[in-house]
């Protein structure tokens, strides 16, 4: 009986679930196939809001605003005519660029596209209370990035843009997505993890109408995290004034911490350009000019440093005991090697360490480079940090070239000769450096040999970032440097000095002068690389023109800077 019992349950059971399949796939068959096929689960992405970028002193360098962009749920393109013409009418856009958008930004199936990015206030609200009628239309409010100070803080901020493909697929594990907002250059690219918003969305369910059913799920997108940079505005907007009409770079530097004050290249550019609708051609300009503004030529750019490299030459001479401080050759305005004449720029007679930095001698350093040869030089030189990366963080940084024999040998399987070390010892030839790594030579000479690492970051969310903050003997005796300095000096404070201009009134300057020559009939470079000693602070700094002639100009110019300094209670 019980067998009898349990054999009725079990039959009774499977004809229940014969008739659940056939009442789901018979009789109700034809409505779960179009809930299935018709019924879809969309992501709309909420972007986070990028964190603000502020200079030393609490002015924001690089904000976000509020901003509003259209967008279109995926369908055929031919069932939106009428949707892409009333946002024609609205938006003041051709018909067929709105098509156009959509069919070029249309990469991920279901993901809404957007069409018009940033649109005014009154045109968004006119838009939202249109959704009823075109149930496809998505009105997202999200943000773009602004920069208040524009051209002035360029290079070192950099921009934001859509990732790309490349960036895409090297970036996927950290959470970027097709949408993603991601920063280009400078600062913006350096400290992208953590000026990143974290992205948000709403996963809601829409039926075969693209009319929302019902809000599934919400996730809130986050905010990324504000940076203090070490940049002072005020400098670089003094910087950038005097670079206006002009290509080269104004570095500034606190050669106490290796904090960057002030980084201008020129020509610049407006990264605003790069996140405002509608100015396509100022992109187009920027990307093929021959000017090159998108090049930060503070770390990216390379120049033969000219006379500026007498200063590690002459440090390198004194710390190998091939010359005292009383050495003196005498100048007749060449010097012969091989039957060849390398001329100097005046007829100085005799010359000592000193008299040669001020008066910028080139024959006393022919002299240097006979008895030191490349070789030794160039142990001395990646002392200094040239041939090599100053690790600042700023992406694309550029190590320039050590002339050498086996460099040359590398890059062109031709010898070294004599009179090609001649050339090394006054900042000519194969050797190219970056004007930041001139400024951290400077500093080193200043510091009596200490070495400090540049950078631009001083705090991340508030927190201090102390990982830069070290300084590094190198390995030359502090008394080398003695004499050098005395010379830098000189060449300010005397009336035949060649920084003469920059002798001012309670201000202690020192520095070297370089004007280096060019191929072809173009202006040579100049060059002022020097440190100021002060009670408020102590900075090495460069100012490099770009063909811009005589060291003198580059000089003029950086009496600008100090005096605008001092006027601005920097200095």
């Amino acid at each position: 009986m019980r067998i009898k019992i349990i054999r009725v349950a079990i039959i009774g059971l499977f004809l229940v679930i014969v008739l659940d399949l056939f009442y789901i796939q018979v009789v109700r068959g034809r409505y779960y196939y179009f809930l299935s096929t018709n019924n879809r689960i969309r992501i709309v992405p909420l972007e986070g809001w990028r964190g603000k970028i502020y200079d030393r002193n609490g002015v924001t360098l690089a904000d976000s605003r509020i901003a509003y962009n259209v967008m279109v749920a995926p369908k055929g393109a031919h069932e939106h005519q009428e949707l892409f013409g009333y946002l024609s009418k609205v938006l003041g856009v051709e018909q067929r660029t709105i098509e156009k958008r959509y069919a070029r930004n249309k990469d991920v199936p279901f993901a809404p596209v957007v069409v018009a990015e940033d649109i005014e206030r009154d045109k968004a609200i006119i838009l939202e209370e249109s959704k009823y009628r075109f149930p496809h239309l998505i009105i997202q409010e999200g943000y773009k990035r602004s920069y208040p100070l524009g051209v002035s803080s360029a290079h070192v901020l950099g921009y934001v843009g859509k990732v790309n493909r490349v960036r895409m697929d090297r970036s996927k594990e950290y959470g970027y997505s097709p949408q993603s907002i991601i920063g280009y250059s400078g600062v913006e690219e350096f400290y992208d993890p953590y000026l990143k918003g974290v992205e948000g969305g709403l996963q809601i369910e829409v039926n075969s109408r693209g009319q929302q059913v019902r809000l599934l799920s919400l996730k809130e997108p986050a905010k990324g995290q504000d940076i203090t940079l070490t940049i002072d505005s005020e400098i670089q907007q003094i910087a950038m004034a005097l670079l206006a009409e002009t290509k080269g770079a104004i570095i500034i530097m606190d050669r106490d911490n290796g904090e960057i004050l002030g980084m201008t290249s020129a020509p610049a550019y407006d990264p605003n350009v790069f996140v405002s609708s509608g100015r396509e051609k100022e992109l187009s300009r920027l990307f093929s000019s021959p000017f090159a503004p998108l090049l930060n030529r503070a770390i990216k750019g390379l120049f033969p440093p000219g006379s500026v490299f007498k200063v590690p030459i002459a440090v390198s001479a004194m710390d190998s005991k091939k010359i005292t401080a009383h050495s003196t050759f005498i100048c007749k305005g060449h010097y012969t090697l091989g039957g060849r004449d390398f001329g100097c720029t005046h007829v100085h007679g005799p010359q000592d360490l000193v008299q040669s930095l001020i008066h910028s001698c080139n024959v006393y350093y022919y002299h240097i480079g006979t008895m030191l040869g490349v070789d030794v030089m160039n142990k001395y030189l990646q002392q200094f940090g040239f041939g090599q990366l100053t690790y600042i963080d700023l992406p694309y940084e550029e190590a320039g070239t050590l002339a050498g024999r086996r460099q040359r040998y590398q890059r062109t399987k031709q010898q070294w000769y004599a009179g090609d070390t001649l050339n090394v010892v006054i900042g000519q030839g194969d050797t190219l450096v970056t004007p930041l790594q001139l400024v951290r030579m400077m500093a080193t000479v200043a510091n009596n040999g200490v070495e400090v690492h540049p950078h631009v970051i001083r705090a991340i969310g508030g927190t201090p970032v102390e990982h830069y903050h070290f300084r590094r003997a190198v390995n030359i005796d502090s008394h080398a440097f003695d004499e050098v300095q005395k010379g830098l000096r000189g060449a300010v404070t005397n009336y035949a000095g060649t920084a003469s201009v920059l002798n001012m009134d309670q201000l202690y300057v020192a520095g070297k002068t370089g004007t280096a020559q060019t191929s072809g009939e173009q202006e040579h470079h100049a060059w002022f690389v020097g440190y100021v000693k002060n009670a408020k602070k102590n900075i090495a700094f460069c100012v490099f023109l770009e063909h811009g002639g005589s060291s003198q100009n580059a000089c003029l110019v950086a009496k600008e800077l100090l005096s605008g300094m001092r006027e601005k209670g920097i200095l």
